[in-house]
């Protein structure tokens, strides 16, 4: 094993945090030191353009592309992604199968003035960069506006703060990730609000023949890994792009995994859901059975 392994990661506050932890892993569970496990810091293109819609852009790939580039490239070795970041389909040469133990998927509000979601003033404004968010949202209050906002955490805090929003819905992930907890006025539980796809989930990723394969066996969290499946191969079957506005949630009671999805219309006024469960071993095979089930409801109106 060489003696250094370089982790890649964007350089957001949070997204170091997941890098540290990734590290912190990596040291507990293996012969290496500190000073053996080295981060880099890498500007993505969805981090240097803030001001319209990632699909606008080019889609999700805008957070992992550049990362990914320095994995082929050989100038690291592990690449750290929150998984709700990365487009469904992997990239070839690379492998996506570790995952560290899954951090709290729940969706949360942030208001000034302390008012939970059917407190707000009638017409509200809620920032949101999601088209999930937006339509699940006006599915509970109808008369919200969902207006865009992009950046990190504490930008988007900055914003709310500065007047330009009523309230901003967050991953509850993020927040604790960042321990600033006491700034939430409200925790939808998973079945008010079905999050995204492997959300509160950091996936390491390396080169398909890597040595570090060995390294990430080690750190793979068992029980998220077969969540991530279930979740992620509902998006495969999708083919959705990050204007589709779907959410996934897999839990696992006992030696079953139970999975709830739903896929909304273009437009948000449709709305298609479906819940199964299986054994924990075929919780692949379950993804791909409710993103089926959805893909027939919808009959395709998800698309452009």
């Amino acid at each position: 094993m060489k003696k250094k392994i370089i982790i890649g990661s964007r350089g957001s506050k949070l997204a170091l945090i997941y890098a540290q932890n990734a590290k912190d892993k990596i040291v507990q569970n293996t012969n290496l030191n500190d000073e053996d496990v080295v981060i880099k810091e890498i500007t993505t293109k969805g981090d240097q353009v803030q001001d319209v819609r990632l699909s606008e852009l080019g889609g999700k790939g805008l957070f992992s592309s550049n990362i990914e580039n320095e994995l082929l490239e050989n100038r690291i070795d592990i690449a750290v992604h929150a998984l709700k970041d990365m487009p469904a389909i992997e990239t070839g040469g690379l492998r996506t199968d570790t995952f560290l133990e899954r951090n709290d998927p729940r969706e949360i509000l942030i208001t000034k003035d302390k008012k939970k979601l059917k407190e707000l003033k009638a017409e509200a404004i809620i920032g949101t960069s999601s088209y999930r968010r937006e339509f699940q949202l006006k599915k509970i209050r109808s008369d919200l506006n969902c207006k865009l906002i992009r950046g990190n955490v504490d930008t988007r805090i900055q914003k709310l703060n500065n007047g330009l929003y009523d309230a901003i819905i967050l991953s509850y992930a993020g927040i604790k990730s960042l321990s600033i907890e006491d700034k939430i006025t409200e925790v939808f539980s998973t079945q008010e609000i079905i999050p995204s796809a492997g959300q509160g989930i950091i996936s390491l990723q390396c080169r398909n023949d890597d040595e570090v394969i060995s390294i990430l066996d080690k750190i793979n969290d068992q029980e998220t890994s077969r969540r991530a499946y279930a979740e992620r191969n509902v998006l495969k079957v999708l083919e959705g792009d990050c204007e589709t506005a779907v959410g996934a949630h897999a839990i696992i009671e006992g030696d079953e995994i139970i999975l709830e999805a739903e896929l909304f219309s273009l437009d948000g006024s449709d709305r298609f859901y479906e819940k199964k469960s299986s054994k924990i071993e075929n919780a692949i095979t379950l993804g791909k059975e409710v993103g089926q089930i959805l893909k027939a409801k919808s009959n395709n109106s998800y698309k452009r």
